[in-house]
């Protein structure tokens, strides 16, 4: 074999390395979602369709010594989005009882879906252990933003919602061992959203973050890397619907 043959042959494999690199690490940060029956919540994702998807697991944006497992699943369906959070936890650390309420304050989970990227305008969800909700229409012009909460936001606009407690009472204070929600986003609530309902095929953006106070300071996770704000539209990952 002569040297531009070696040459040759060297290149072609050092091309395709960093391809199939390229292809992992774009599919580590693709959400991708599978499509499934519809079912009814509890709020401890032992529904059996959970067991056609993996956990994507969650990263601490917090120099911190605390380590709880945070993570999430979520599925796709003729008439929704389902998402189920799991959250190790050793204290509800919320009093927050009233939707709508500012529950980012305390322990909560949130989830950001952008259905449209080239439209700064997306939706963003919030959930607390006591089973508590903030719903909101985000416009953002370039970090300006204000939330916006749904117009007859009832029926099968309504998102259905499900909590549970692992090893302790949904109290204020109450020690426990984590807690898990179940969220199903009806595509009725997503009205007049480019690019919804999603078809194999489709690709959103999005994010997902979790805020626990039982150091007494904020802890914070996410799916997708940010910097400042949970409201960094332009680094929401992509999800991507099977």
């Amino acid at each position: 074999m002569n040297t531009f043959n070696l040459l040759f042959v060297f290149l072609s494999l050092f091309y395709s390395n960093h391809t199939q690199i390229d292809n992992m690490h774009n599919q580590k940060n693709k959400l991708i979602v599978n499509h499934c029956a519809d079912f009814e919540l509890n709020g401890k994702g032992d529904n059996p369709q959970w067991n056609n998807v993996g956990w994507t697991r969650m990263s601490l944006l917090n120099e911190t010594d605390v380590n709880l497992e945070t993570k999430f699943k979520m599925l796709y369906s003729e008439t929704g989005i389902y998402v189920l959070s799991y959250c190790e936890d050793n204290l509800i650390s919320t009093s927050y009882e009233n939707d709508q309420d500012d529950i980012w304050e305390a322990d909560v989970f949130e989830v950001f879906l952008h259905t449209d990227p080239n439209n700064p305008v997306y939706f963003e969800y919030e959930i607390n252990p006591l089973n508590t909700e903030l719903v909101l229409l985000i416009p953002n012009n370039e970090g300006d933003f204000m939330g916006w909460a749904p117009w007859h936001y009832e029926g099968e606009r309504k998102i259905r919602k499900a909590v549970h407690i692992m090893g302790g009472k949904a109290e204020t204070g109450a020690k426990i061992k984590g807690w898990t929600a179940e969220m199903f986003f009806p595509y009725a609530l997503f009205k007049g959203f480019k690019n919804s309902p999603p078809k194999p095929g489709t690709e959103w953006k999005g994010n997902f973050y979790r805020m626990d106070y039982d150091t007494g300071k904020r802890i914070s996770w996410c799916w997708a890397p940010i910097e400042k704000t949970f409201h960094e539209y332009k680094k929401f990952r992509p999800i991507f619907f099977k």
